[in-house]
């Protein structure tokens, strides 16, 4: 069940597209422009800023346009979906780019020793067209995808280590019981219903049969997985 749509909009102007379009948009946005220059004339460090689409790997719905320094870390990127999209129980995760595995943590048991996210700068591996997935939680597994759309030699849009932005926009699915915005999924009905109906308002998850298994409707791939229930917020 995914109130996700293909459609989201330009954080610089707020002009809405679809996703596709997004992508040529945010090259030639005249707002995007005006915010580059003027973070062009900061303190800040020039340096390679690559754009990334990001996108659930199972559906088209959920994605986000991010700007993201250079001299960050997977670290940073990993931090930064876990905020907006996939945070629930403190779960591993991993990239996968060119037939490398960059894990989080070392792995205990020695059987994965590939390089750890927080070595590795995203400038020794990013460029233009590259394309790279990634697992958060090795059990019930949210999967995503990333493209490097472009690169762009200028000065960071922000201190932060990413910048977002688009996003999908987001609609509520109707409530089961009366058809208002849902707010809460019942995850025993999401695989109970053929239909995957399962979407419940406030007044209606409250008195539902399965209350224990209701959890918070927010903009995420993850909705319904394990025990995540958002709140899918960036994270600065």
């Amino acid at each position: 069940m995914s109130g996700a749509q293909t459609r989201g909009s330009c954080v610089f102007c707020g002009r809405e597209f679809a996703k596709g379009g997004l992508s040529r948009h945010l090259t030639t946005c005249p707002k995007r422009q005006e915010v580059q220059a003027t973070a062009d004339v900061s303190k800040r460090q020039r340096q390679t800023l690559y754009h990334l689409q990001v996108q659930d790997a199972w559906g088209a719905g959920y994605f986000l346009h991010l700007e993201m320094r250079g001299k960050a870390t997977l670290k940073d990127l990993d931090e930064y979906l876990r905020a907006i999209w996939l945070e629930c129980c403190g779960h591993l995760s991993a990239f996968e780019i060119a037939g490398v595995r960059y894990d989080n943590e070392a792995d205990p048991w020695g059987e994965n020793e590939g390089p750890l996210m927080d070595a590795v700068k995203v400038s020794s591996i990013f460029q233009s067209g590259l394309e790279m997935s990634y697992e958060y939680d090795f059990g019930t597994t949210s999967e995503l995808t990333i493209k490097v759309v472009a690169a762009r030699e200028g000065k960071p849009l922000t201190e932060h280590p990413i910048f977002l932005m688009a996003r999908n926009k987001f609609e509520q699915p109707p409530c089961i019981v009366c058809g208002q915005p849902a707010t809460n999924i019942c995850t025993q009905c999401l695989y109970d219903h053929a239909d995957h109906s399962c979407g419940l308002c406030d007044e209606h998850a409250e008195e539902h049969e399965h209350e224990e298994m209701v959890l918070a409707l927010v903009n995420s791939p993850r909705v319904g997985m394990c025990g995540y229930s958002g709140p899918a917020e960036p994270p600065y």
